[in-house]
Order: C-alpha cells, then structure tokens, then sequence
C-alpha cells in the first residue's frame, strides 16, 4: 500500500487532472482503500491549504473534491479576466430554486402552489443549467415528478451540502411577500446576492439571468 505522502500528493495531482468535484469513493478506488481513508487524507489536504494561506483551496461538495481559488484573490482574478460574463437568474426562477432547495424533494404542483403561478418554463430553465434535477416520483395522484437542487448548485453556491443552507422559518412566507411575478413584466428586475459558503471567509455572488 502507498504511503499516506504518496496519496496525499497523488490526491493533488487527481484533482486538478479531473477539474470536476472528484469523490472520495472513485478516489479510494485508485489506490485499493476505504472510502472514509480517502476522504480524511482530503481533509487533512484541505486543512493545509487553509492554515498555509494558499491561493489554491480544496473545497467539499457532497463528499467530493476540488481545487479552487482562494475567496480573498477574487478582486485579482476579476481584473485579470475582465471583462467577466456574469450569469443572471430573474426573481423568478431564483424564487422557484429556493422552493426547490428548502422543501425538496417537491413536485412542480407544490411550487405552483406556493407561488400561484405555472413555473413549467422556470423548472425547465434550471433543469438545463443543470441546478435542479429529477430525483424521484410522489405516491400521490398521477405520481408526479419530484425535484431536487444537484451538486452544480452546490458548488455555485458555495456549499458543501445543503445542511448549510441559511436557516428559513417559512419558505411560503418569504414568497408570497414577493410582489406580482417578475414574468408577467417587461421590465422584470435584475439583482445579485450572497451566499456565505461552507468555508469560512469564503463568499460567492451569483447573478442571474433568466431561466
């Protein structure tokens, strides 16, 4: 069995060949270990990047690991690659992701029902920017599809599992204070916000454009 200096420097390696998040489980596959051996030699990957102030770090989605630049390097990167394409969402299909995110796994009757309006072409936007998925079938009448955020939104968002996701009293409160919905308007409103993620000190703005 390799040495945990060899995994741990081949776990570095693996991640930025693979780009994507990569599993702990595909990883422990490569050298013949067990899954949580794997994920704890990332961790402990993690934690040096971190304490050593580096402008690469390993974020965690879902049990998975990738390289990432570091929060506080934002401002550099941005003036390097301007200008930046910012990807915008309406108020709209951020409303129906959040429906999606808190009450998950829920039917598109039950976001419709919240917000009291037809949302087909909303699921259908988020769908393909891959941020929400089909995750099963309800037992209730017609069994309907049901909805679920993925590892994309995750990652975009800045978290590591959607345990993280700031605390809400009341979904269907916070919508229905929303006014008319953004479709019914040409000039529906644009905006940013923010999500602190899982890492400490790290911070992601997501604009959107309308799905």
């Amino acid at each position: 069995m390799a040495s945990k200096k060899t995994i741990k420097s081949a776990l570095e390696s693996m991640m930025f060949t693979w780009g994507e998040p990569l599993p702990a489980k595909t990883a422990a596959e490569v050298f013949n270990i067990h899954w949580k051996d794997a994920y704890d030699y990332f961790k402990e990957l993690q934690e040096e990047y971190d304490q050593e102030g580096r402008g690469i770090r390993i974020r965690e989605v879902n049990k998975a690991f990738q390289f990432v630049t570091c929060a506080d390097n934002s401002e550099y990167v941005e003036r390097l690659c301007t200008p930046v394409k910012q990807k915008r969402l309406s108020q709209s299909a951020l409303e129906v992701l959040a429906i999606i995110a808190y009450k998950q796994p829920v039917t598109r009757g039950e976001i419709e029902s919240i917000r009291g309006i037809k949302c087909d072409r909303v699921i259908e936007g988020l769908e393909k920017k891959n941020l929400i998925a089909e995750v099963g079938r309800s037992t209730g009448i017609g069994r309907p599809i049901l909805y679920g955020t993925t590892d994309v939104f995750l990652k975009n968002f800045g978290f590591t599992s959607i345990k993280e996701l700031p605390d809400i009293d009341d979904i269907e409160g916070v919508i229905a204070q929303d006014e008319a919905p953004v479709e019914n308007s040409a000039d529906a409103q644009q905006f940013s916000f923010d999500f602190s993620g899982g890492n400490e000190g790290s911070e992601v703005q997501v604009g959107f454009d309308e799905a």
